[in-house]
């Protein structure tokens, strides 16, 4: 293709000489921008920076909260200590509510184009997103959401139950919606489905697992909403509503280093600079013999002598004052470096909710069997070899609990956004050691509070929200956990 390069001078001249004709409104409009862009346009750029910003929010803020990860040798105000704020939240209000701008655009798009295939994968995305959202918060704004054009500035806040109902609705719509028969019209990190029609399968194995998600999530509140039901709905008609079947189903966005699609954390050094790994999260590994164990973490050293003395971090939230004998295990600076798999919704995840499932007694099947194909996927997606002998350790065998279950879930659920601390607000495990220095009584906070901005420019729906749940603190549980 011959390019043409025009000299600034002559361009700015051939401006003037053509705005002599033009309105002042004319000259005045950005025609930088795409005014009627593709549906296919907004998919690849919510995928990446939602993606992205879930394995930021995995580094920043669970690894902290669950014991993955700690600022070390400095532990002060940290949110490894329980010590949440009304900051803490700012920027996952912020950026969620960016992209479900930008899905709600999608949503739009896909409707005015007729195309089902783009419009189901908006319903996932938006489930997926204020999902997340509302297990961080509680109420959060929805319906009245992103309507500046409406002139809703200052949208009510939507109760989580109404939340999960209207999103379970919409995923179970969205269900329907797919056509297996057609490919999307441009790209897809996550599936490829514009490829190959078998991504849009994986896509509706992915609405059908995020249903399992957020079912499971509300398995106490069964009975206000048909959660059983639906379950056994999705379980016992895999035709019709298909699920992950394998590492290779599951929600990934892979990241090449090759731009844009780069790693999110810039400099790996940072990744890891005045850090340790946690105790406890670094001990269940080296008690389950874990063949990542090297892949996740550096060697703890001797002090004095600086000589590898293995896997051992250092305790979260250790009594202050305390002093080290040690130099506690790092997190692997490779983990930050591309090419680099970010896991969205790992196949991993959907056995366990089935192992639990099944251990309940809500569906059939061996709890043992999911439980035991979702550790061999937790380590496979890693790039690891599932050791045969594996299970024969006492410490990671089956034994009949489902604090074992969500043990392992724990471990599998590594670097997947806030689902650590989702599922161990819910069920209570694993159990996290309170080594001294926790603040808030030891206990594990429940919710972020809400963001400064909603408390100034929204604030008497901010207030109505907050009388609503019990209070705007750390310690208020929100409905699926009541």
């Amino acid at each position: 293709m011959k390019k043409i390069f025009l000299s600034t001078a002559f361009a700015l001249s051939l401006m003037s000489l053509n705005s002599c004709d033009r309105t002042f409104e004319e000259i005045n409009t950005d025609t930088s921008k795409i005014k009627n862009p593709s549906v296919g346009s907004f998919l690849v750029p919510i995928q990446y920076d939602m993606g992205s910003y879930g394995y930021n929010r995995a580094d920043d803020f669970t690894f902290d909260i669950m014991q993955v990860a700690l600022s070390f040798p400095n532990e002060g105000t940290t949110v490894s200590r329980y010590y949440l704020t009304e900051s803490t939240g700012n920027g996952y209000w912020n950026t969620s509510y960016k992209w479900l701008k930008q899905v709600k655009e999608l949503n739009e798009a896909a409707k005015k184009e007729n195309n089902n295939n783009y419009l189901a994968i908006s319903k996932v995305l938006n489930a997926w997103i204020m999902s997340n959202l509302t297990d961080a918060f509680g109420d959060v704004p929805m319906t009245e959401a992103l309507r500046l054009e409406e002139n809703i500035m200052k949208p009510k806040y939507d109760k989580q139950k109404d939340i999960y109902t209207f999103l379970l609705n919409d995923l179970k719509e969205a269900n329907t919606l797919f056509d297996t028969t057609k490919t999307l019209t441009e790209g897809d990190l996550f599936f490829q489905a514009n490829s190959n029609v078998a991504g849009i399968v994986k896509w509706k194995k992915f609405c059908n697992s995020l249903s399992l998600r957020l079912l499971t999530r509300a398995l106490k509140r069964n009975g206000e909403l048909n959660i059983h039901e639906r379950i056994a709905e999705i379980v016992n008609n895999p035709t019709v509503y298909p699920i992950f079947q394998s590492n290779a189903d599951g929600a990934v966005l892979d990241i090449s280093g090759v731009a844009p699609l780069m790693p999110p954390i810039a400099r790996p050094q940072d990744f890891t600079a005045y850090r340790a790994s946690g105790g406890f999260f670094t001990q269940t590994l080296v008690d389950n013999n874990d063949p990542r164990l090297s892949m996740f973490f550096t060697q703890a050293k001797s002090i004095p002598g600086n000589a590898n003395i293995g896997y051992k971090g250092a305790p979260s939230g250790y009594a202050l004052g305390t002093t080290f004998n040690y130099q506690p295990s790092n997190l692997n600076q490779n983990l930050a470096k591309a090419p680099l798999k970010i896991l969205v919704m790992p196949y991993a995840e959907v056995q366990f909710i089935l192992a639990e499932l099944a251990f309940k007694g809500i569906i059939p099947g061996s709890a043992q069997t999911f439980y035991e194909n979702g550790v061999k996927a937790a380590i496979e997606q890693w790039g690891s070899t599932m050791p045969a002998n594996y299970f024969t350790n006492p410490k990671v065998a089956y034994n009949g609990t489902l604090e074992r279950i969500m043990l392992q879930k724990y471990v599998g659920l590594f670097f997947v956004d806030h689902q650590q601390w989702y599922e161990q607000r819910r069920t209570g495990f694993p159990v996290l050691p309170n080594n001294g220095g926790l603040f808030n009584e030891g206990k594990m906070p429940q919710r972020m509070p809400y963001p400064t901005v909603t408390k100034v420019q929204n604030y008497d729906n901010y207030v109505t929200a907050s009388q609503n749940m019990g209070g705007d603190n750390i310690n208020t549980k929100m409905w699926w956990n009541q």
